[in-house]
């Protein structure tokens, strides 16, 4: 059987994965790829640390030039997170003759037009399934298996970080700061979570997605954001006894030639499919116009199953697939954007907003009147009697009908600005 040498640069939790993939799974690996995919080089920072995998001798080394140099290494697995070195070194890869996998949706988001200008210049292909939603094979099935559909929206859970905090908040009652933690003991979660839990992770997946599935050219920066920072328990209480779930959802919706973009909470119904999805599982609905609606759903970051994505990626690098795709699908080059992005603020939506009020006379007709104002019709609303406390602070939850954006943040800025208001209003978007 022929050889293909291939290298990794990074021996973290993922960079772990693959390498145990190729070596334990050689037999399977090899029959796909049709060739033996040798395992040359094992590219880290300190060859003296304790790692949990066995490689064979002379594999592992802390000289990149061992790779660069080596002209019978032919692909490349490049598994460091970040943008910088990432960035630096994708290129001297490149460079150096080499087609690159990636996990690293962060570098994409924010260098992908360089990179895959570089890599056409030179030749050279670059595949990253495993940058979005991790083992699910949404960036394969978007770029490829759908491309005779025009797609017309994707909604999606792109963060299994957030899912998990969310699901410990509602399933065990827990505070977002406890849930947080649970999520960092697991695992799930990063020292610092900010990137998860303030909507960026998802954006810059979304912009990904966006840029495959409508030829969207929009920084992930400049896509509408916010995150569960703000979350408490009682949002989730509301939500549940309205027949909803609260979801981090990114959605990216075409409609009149438009893209609409955006990252937030949810409201979704308990029924629906996307609900059901707990834990840190990530969940993609596409619709297409030929296909119709379309599901995925599983682990969106882990060892395995990113893994399990990039090793994919990488048969198909050195079966020759990728190279053909690579070069049909021209993604971030000089081309026009296909669609423009809809102004968030002309963008039609319903809504949930709770606010903490006085319990005097006259409160609700003052935020009412600052809706309809605003031509927001109100389609429902909750106002519990207040029980015994030691101020006379009570929630105000109200569901509207559909509005604009626009129409929303003017009516929330005036209304947050009355005097009977405790605190800046909650508000989330339906999915209907």
């Amino acid at each position: 059987m022929e050889t293909t040498k291939i290298a990794i640069v990074g021996l973290g939790t993922v960079g772990t994965g693959v390498a145990q993939l190729l070596l334990e799974h050689a037999e399977h690996t090899n029959r796909y790829a049709g060739r033996a995919i040798i395992l040359e080089k094992v590219v880290v920072r300190d060859c003296n640390k304790a790692r949990d995998i066995k490689l064979p001798d002379g594999v592992l080394t802390d000289r990149l030039e061992d790779v660069t140099k080596d002209p019978e290494i032919r692909c490349v697995v490049q598994l460091i997170g970040g943008v910088e070195p990432a960035r630096s070194i994708m290129l001297q890869l490149l460079e150096s003759g080499k087609d690159v996998v990636t996990a690293n949706k962060a570098l994409l988001a924010e260098h992908g037009d360089e990179l895959f200008d570089r890599a056409r210049e030179l030749g050279r292909s670059i595949a990253f399934d495993a940058a979005v939603a991790g083992g699910i094979p949404i960036v394969t099935n978007v770029g490829q298996c759908l491309s005779a559909n025009r797609i017309e929206s994707i909604h999606g859970i792109l963060n299994g970080t957030c899912n998990f905090i969310i699901s410990q908040m509602e399933e065990h009652e827990a505070s977002y700061a406890q849930a947080v933690e649970e999520a960092q003991q697991r695992g799930y979660a990063e020292a610092d979570p900010t990137m998860d839990v303030n909507g960026s992770d998802a954006a810059q997946k979304l912009a990904l997605l966006a840029h495959l599935a409508f030829g969207s050219r929009v920084h992930w920066s400049e896509i509408p954001c916010e995150g569960i920072e703000s979350l408490r328990p009682i949002d989730l209480q509301y939500a549940k006894e309205l027949g909803y779930r609260l979801k981090l959802l990114a959605v990216a919706r075409l409609e009149d030639g438009e893209l609409e973009l955006h990252v937030g909470v949810q409201l979704v119904r308990r029924d629906s499919p996307m609900a059901g999805v707990g834990g840190a599982y990530n969940a993609i609905r596409l619709i297409g116009d030929a296909v119709g609606r379309v599901w995925f759903q599983g682990m969106g970051a882990g060892r395995m199953p990113t893994a399990s994505a990039v090793v994919a990626d990488l048969i198909d690098m050195i079966v020759g697939r990728t190279a053909i795709t690579f070069q049909t699908l021209q993604l971030w080059s000089e081309k026009p954007a296909r669609v423009l992005p809809r102004p968030s603020f002309r963008t039609a939506t319903r809504y949930y907003f709770r606010f903490m009020v006085k319990d005097h006379p006259g409160v609700l007709a003052e935020i009412t009147g600052a809706l309809s104002k605003e031509g927001i019709s109100i389609a429902s609303f909750i106002q519990h009697e207040r029980h015994e406390s030691k101020d006379d602070k009570v929630p105000l939850v109200i569901m509207t009908h559909h509005t604009t954006v626009g129409a929303a943040d003017r009516a929330i800025e005036k209304i947050n600005r009355l005097q009977m208001v405790h605190e800046p209003a909650m508000r989330m978007r339906i999915l209907d």
